[in-house]
């Protein structure tokens, strides 16, 4: 493990649409004493605030960089449709790329599916952003092709959408500089990954000063050994015959039978 020195706090950079905050509330539980800065960065921005040392790790799109990332992949998302509530997609459960042959669909600038071919009829001009591309599907104008969590997060009441079957599909990763793996970053990968706070693979947080009284004030005393324990012993050193036999010489069978041996008179 390189980078001795944790930074006084973690910051963690995240994509739109990952949503952090299941790991959020467990870092706090496990690290109260070390603040959790979250930084939301573009898609295509978040390799370059990893590589600059503005996150010391972030929840990104693969695909990155492995000759200077570390990656763990977390999970696929499903890609949709992005269509007016009154399209006739809405009418099928799910879509295949045939089904919008037809099509005007939106491929921004910004898009994190990376087509080799963009499905659909192409539109006049690709749009800056997928915000941008959602405005342009609610006026009507066309469809557009999204990871679901992109389609919730750009939610209107007047669009909903539809899964694509045979569309490609965003990977969503925790990765870091290889060369700068922390401490901090060995932590927030033993969340990730579901690891209790004992784990041998994880490094386990160290109390705080406070939490370190309050351990001690709650331990339990060790008891005290009783006071008579040891003349008890002494007594059934010495006084318990209830073990040895108690004939003695004066009980054995050759001293009863001279007892019984009448005396000769002389």
């Amino acid at each position: 493990m390189t980078g001795s020195q944790d930074s006084p706090s973690f910051r963690l950079a995240y994509v739109p649409g990952v949503m952090p905050a299941k790991w959020v509330r467990i870092w706090n539980e496990r690290l109260p004493d070390v603040p959790l800065d979250l930084q939301q960065v573009p898609a295509a921005e978040a390799p370059g605030a990893l590589r600059e040392g503005r996150a010391d790790a972030g929840l990104v799109r693969l695909p990155v960089d492995r000759t200077v990332f570390s990656a763990i992949p977390l999970y696929t998302e499903t890609t949709v449709v992005v269509v007016p509530k009154d399209h006739l997609v809405t009418a099928a459960d799910e879509v295949t790329l045939d089904d919008l042959a037809e099509e005007v669909l939106f491929h921004p600038l910004d898009d994190v599916l990376g087509w080799e071919r963009p499905p659909g009829e192409p539109a006049f001009e690709r749009p800056a952003t997928t915000a941008d591309a959602v405005e342009l599907v609610a006026a009507g104008v066309g469809l557009l092709c999204v990871p679901q969590s992109l389609a919730r997060l750009h939610h209107r009441r007047d669009l909903t959408y539809r899964p694509l079957t045979d569309a490609p599909q965003s990977q969503v990763a925790l990765a870091w500089p290889e060369q700068a793996t922390t401490d901090l970053v060995e932590d927030f990968i033993g969340i990730v990954r579901g690891r209790t706070v004992n784990s041998t693979r994880g490094r386990r947080p160290q109390p705080s000063a406070e939490q370190a009284r309050q351990e001690r004030r709650e331990k339990p005393a060790a008891k005290k050994p009783a006071k008579k324990a040891a003349s008890g012993g002494k007594k059934a050193a010495s006084g318990g015959t209830a073990g040895r036999d108690t004939r003695g010489r004066s009980g054995s069978p050759r001293s009863a039978a001279r007892r019984g041996r009448p005396r000769r008179r002389s």
